[in-house]
């Protein structure tokens, strides 16, 4: 167990790793403590614009209280300038998976990033609407997807298309929560972007891809960022199985040189077996592993904050979430 002191000591040594992270107008979203790999693996904390966001993972609830009081105390001394603190409990009701307010009265509705905006529903789901882990997955779009076509398969609320639509052609997001993607429009009117109701999608991946193939559609870049289980009539999503069959089901959307960048985020998968698997694909000559993308930072811990070893070994990545940029061949070059 955990106590408040040990806890303050844990968090403030988290911040202060994550200073240089914050900006002057409060409009950046940072994780400033990731206790599964930094002391306390039943607390997560982060910061979107100028709301916190606390994680209670303790089973039961109750256990982390103190922790939880201790932390908002924290934070509001460390962040005068906080507008609300937001407490998501994993095992509660539902409504306490989606989060409750513990202190302030408005909650923070956009970010911005690398001077791009992405709209936030703190509240909608269990997690924050928005994914901090993929972030460099964001600059990686923005430095090299100008002018080009863009699939964001299981697109969720949009970032990575937001972030490709900010250089791209064009980007096309499918989901299968037609309410998940009216926040990736939120995003486009935040940045100014034109909305092209074709281009957001909703309908089963396996089933959407199969009729974009059949339209003769092709693309630079597809974002594969799935869900770690999903079950439809049409097939299933589990990335403890693997990734393969869901690259395999895009490769032929994917130009000739084109990329796929394949997230696989389950964290009893370890990095090697993830690895070994693409490596696998790559047999044939026509996939090739071009990149491996790290988390970053503040989401990994520091090397002087984190203490606590990471359940399975993600080597050769550097987080549960391991992303690999692919290159797609139709011809051996």
């Amino acid at each position: 167990m955990i106590f408040p002191e040990q806890f303050m000591t844990l968090v403030e040594r988290g911040i202060e790793a994550r200073l240089h992270l914050l900006d002057e107008r409060h409009e950046t979203a940072v994780r400033l403590f990731n206790g599964f790999l930094e002391g306390c693996p039943q607390l997560v904390v982060d910061l979107f614009g100028e709301t916190a966001v606390l994680y209670n993972y303790a089973n039961p609830p109750e256990e982390l209280e103190d922790v939880v009081t201790a932390a908002q105390q924290l934070l509001r001394q460390q962040y005068p300038w906080l507008q609300a603190i937001l407490l998501k409990t994993r095992h509660g009701s539902d409504a306490e998976k989606r989060g409750v307010l513990l202190w302030g009265s408005t909650l923070t509705t956009k970010i911005r990033e690398h001077g791009v905006r992405y709209a936030l529903d703190l509240t909608m789901n269990q997690d924050t609407s928005f994914y901090l882990d993929t972030r460099l997955v964001r600059r990686w779009a923005l430095d090299n997807l100008a002018g080009k076509d863009v699939l964001n398969s299981f697109a969720y609320t949009g970032s990575l298309g937001v972030a490709a639509a900010a250089e791209a052609n064009r980007v096309l997001h499918t989901d299968l929560n037609k309410r998940f993607l009216n926040v990736a429009k939120t995003s486009y009117t935040l940045n100014g972007f034109p909305i092209d109701k074709k281009l957001f999608q909703t309908g089963d991946f396996w089933r959407k891809m199969s009729q974009l193939k059949r339209a003769g559609e092709q693309f630079d870049c597809v974002f594969l960022d799935p869900p770690f289980f999903s079950q439809t009539a049409a097939g299933t999503v589990d990335l403890n199985e693997g990734m393969a069959r869901l690259v395999n089901k895009v490769r032929p959307l994917v130009k000739h040189g084109g990329h796929i960048i394949a997230i696989n985020n389950a964290l009893y998968v370890s990095g090697a077996d993830y690895l070994a698997e693409l490596e696998t694909l790559c047999a044939d000559g026509y996939v090739e592993i071009e990149q491996l993308l790290s988390v970053p930072e503040d989401c990994t811990g520091y090397p002087h904050t984190q203490n606590t070893p990471p359940i399975t070994d993600s080597a050769p990545f550097n987080h549960s979430t391991k992303i690999a940029l692919l290159k797609i061949y139709h011809q051996k070059t």
